[in-house]
């Protein structure tokens, strides 16, 4: 995987751990732009415009300190999640973090993994006997930056010696070759978000093709991992029924056979996202007509525009009857 980052800004603090330090040696004699931050305050990065602010924002790794170790909780799909990294490098037009990362969303690894480790052994603790679960990828894709932390390396060896806990988290890059050979015993689950070539080329830039993240997946099942797609968001378009099964058909050609769990998700989107997607993608062809879509109150609060009740119909039966024709031992755990 080539390097997606133009400067890497170290927090001062971050060079007292060697995690830090070592990422630091992996950037120097290289032609990325070295800052350091005396204060912990990330400035400096380029913008003259949303549009501008985003895309540099995109391009800017920065390696510093978790300071807040109580962890949010990450319900329904585990307890917790685990922060080793925010953010994510990937230009996904649709995706919920446009809203969430600010007008420069920089890509952030915490270098003082032992310390969120220990926390979460903490709560393992006081959840026992009950296996406690995280998630690593909540508000990032960790995959792209794994190269120079090794963060998702060592939590999965940790969470693997420990019988109640287990991990998981979801990747749209197919580079995970430095996991395959991890002891994980079984206790961490990687997915993959995949998606009809259409809507990979026009909405998630930046990301591994179809192909590379189905190898992936098949890769990551021969080394005894759990393994599952989340298709989404799924598009309602011409032909998309033809071409979401083409995706089913792809799938199953290297997995078929093999166990796997589905989450089906589809587009939806708020009107603060609608409009932060066309400041910074203002030719987007992505679907956000209002009128075409049912407002829906979320569990936070906030309302978001979805399929209507005959729609989604459509999307459940589609699903349920290809996942089940082209799979023979897959479950689907939700399709909203």
């Amino acid at each position: 995987m080539e390097n997606m980052f133009r400067r890497v800004i170290f927090e001062k603090k971050a060079l007292d751990y060697p995690m830090g330090r070592d990422i630091l040696r992996q950037f120097e004699n290289t032609d990325i732009e070295i800052r350091y931050s005396e204060t912990g305050r990330i400035t400096g990065i380029p913008g003259k415009d949303e549009a501008q602010s985003f895309f540099e924002g995109k391009n800017t790794l920065v390696v510093g300190v978790r300071r807040e170790l109580d962890f949010q909780t990450c319900k329904p799909s585990a307890n917790y999640q685990l922060p080793i990294v925010s953010g994510c490098a990937a230009m996904c037009e649709y995706c919920y973090l446009n809203t969430h990362g600010g007008k420069k969303p920089y890509v952030k690894i915490n270098v003082n993994l032992d310390d969120i480790l220990s926390k979460a052994g903490e709560y393992i603790e006081k959840r026992k006997p009950d296996i406690t679960v995280f998630e690593g990828a909540a508000t990032s894709d960790p995959v792209p930056v794994e190269r120079y932390s090794g963060a998702l390396k060592k939590a999965i060896e940790y969470f693997g010696k420990n019988e109640y806990s287990r991990f998981r988290f979801v990747t749209k890059y197919a580079d995970i070759s430095e996991l395959l050979a991890v002891q994980h015993n079984n206790h961490t689950t990687i997915r993959f978000s995949i998606n009809t070539p259409r809507v990979i080329k026009n909405y998630e830039h930046r990301t591994s093709s179809l192909e590379d993240r189905i190898e992936s997946a098949y890769n990551i099942l021969n080394s005894g991992y759990k393994t599952g797609f989340i298709v989404g968001p799924v598009f309602l378009y011409e032909n998309w029924k033809k071409e979401y099964e083409e995706l089913l058909k792809k799938a199953s050609d290297k997995l078929g056979d093999k166990e796997l769990e589905f989450e089906i998700i589809s587009h939806r989107f708020t009107t603060s996202a609608k409009n932060k997607i066309l400041k910074v993608f203002p030719n987007t062809k992505l679907p956000m007509d209002d009128e075409a879509r049912k407002f829906k109150f979320g569990q936070f609060g906030y309302g978001k525009y979805v399929y209507d009740k005959d729609d989604m119909q459509e999307i459940k039966e589609f699903f349920i009857n290809n996942i089940n024709l082209y799979f023979n031992k897959a479950t689907i755990k939700y399709i909203i």
